[in-house]
């Protein structure tokens, strides 16, 4: 019977054997670390290509390893095609590259037949971060800036309270007082979901004594 962690190819099956299943434990492990990453993801608009980039690169680098073998002169060869291969794309979370090397290694992994170290491997590294997720320590990001001016300061506990029945999270960024001594708020906040943002707009502007309201998305505000 085909061991399930053979940890070396298994000579008494095919070769054809030997490599659909490690493509199947790459496809699966890679898959897992995956859907922990789409778990765990605090960003607004969840990347569905990094979901697949994920899973592709462990395959991949999969195939590369098996096809290097112990051959030192395939080594180069591959090493010498990656160096005319520009990758360019920017990840700015350092999470995100943090996931993707870990089903890289994984795929790596079972390029060189350790089973046994992919799989203890990817199920450990999807537990921590589904416990660091549940933690105090879970990352968060501000996903939109609200920018409204308001004449009476004591209007600010009745957006305050507003935020606080329509925003997973919130904090101010700036207060400027302009010559008329209206005073413009700038906050950092990420909407609930379900919530629509005309909706959210509409219940601000129905707060007497607000004005100049601009609500913008940017992925990049500071945690």
């Amino acid at each position: 019977m085909f061991e399930l962690f053979p940890d070396q190819p298994v000579y008494e099956y095919p070769q054809l054997v030997n490599i659909t299943y490690s493509f199947i434990w790459a496809f699966v492990l890679s898959s897992l670390i995956a859907i922990t990453h789409k778990l765990t993801f605090t960003g607004d608009v969840y990347p569905k290509n990094f979901f697949q980039s994920l899973i592709l690169g462990a395959l991949v680098t999969s195939l590369v390893m098996m096809a290097i073998g112990d051959s030192l002169a395939r080594g180069l060869g591959v090493f010498g095609a990656m160096a005319i291969i520009r990758f360019r794309t920017r990840i700015d979370d350092p999470r995100d590259v943090l996931f993707l090397f870990a089903a890289l290694s994984t795929g790596l992994a079972i390029g060189v037949y350790g089973f046994t170290i992919s799989f203890v491997g990817a199920i450990l590294f999807c537990l921590v971060a589904l416990l660091l997720h549940a933690s105090p320590f879970r990352s968060f990001k501000y996903h939109n800036q609200l920018h409204f001016t308001i004449e009476d300061s004591d209007k600010l506990k009745s957006i305050t309270g507003l935020f606080e029945n329509h925003c997973q999270g919130f904090r101010m960024l700036t207060i400027q007082v302009n010559k008329e001594m209206a005073t413009r708020y700038q906050y950092a906040i990420t909407l609930n979901n379900g919530v629509l943002k005309d909706d959210f707009i509409n219940d601000i502007k129905a707060i007497e004594g607000i004005s100049q309201i601009k609500l913008s998305s940017n992925e990049n505000l500071p945690d």
